[in-house]
């Protein structure tokens, strides 16, 4: 398993069930560590090379999947009291890597698109989207090398 240094993240495997007509790709069960109630679920793409805003849900939890594509995580913590402040973690999620990234509130995330075909994602959160509930900061206004 990846070497989380985040405290609250979570990467768990999932599992790929094939089938000669068509695969079957899990994604997340109320029983799993990481689900914290369903508030809505959404598709994302990123185009190969470009890499999003960071944002920081404050009271969200993301749950993440790449089934399609590749994309690179990177998640920061600048929590006050946590363990793990200033830390970075990396993880690059694909069909061939294929876990579900779990975020809590107040992380940082960015990614980029690493795949060069089509790059989605899906998000499962836990509470519906609200324009005020997250804070955006373009790429370069963290200190992270893209």
């Amino acid at each position: 398993m990846d070497n989380i240094n985040i405290q609250g993240v979570i990467l768990t495997p999932l599992k790929k069930i094939y089938n000669p007509k068509g695969d079957v790709f899990h994604c997340i069960k109320k029983k799993d560590n990481g689900f914290a109630g369903f508030g809505e679920a959404y598709f994302s793409t990123v185009i190969f090379g470009n890499v999003k805003d960071w944002k920081k849900h404050t009271k969200t939890t993301l749950n993440l999947i790449v089934p399609v594509g590749k994309i690179k995580f990177v998640l920061y913590d600048d929590r006050e009291n946590s363990i793990s402040k200033n830390h970075f973690f990396e993880v690059e999620l694909s069909k061939d890597n294929y876990k579900r990234l779990t975020v809590p509130p107040n992380i940082w995330m960015s990614f980029k698109g690493t795949g060069h075909d089509l790059n989605l994602l899906l998000n499962i959160t836990d509470i519906e989207h609200n324009p005020k509930e997250f804070l955006r900061l373009k790429p370069n206004e963290i200190n992270y090398n893209w």
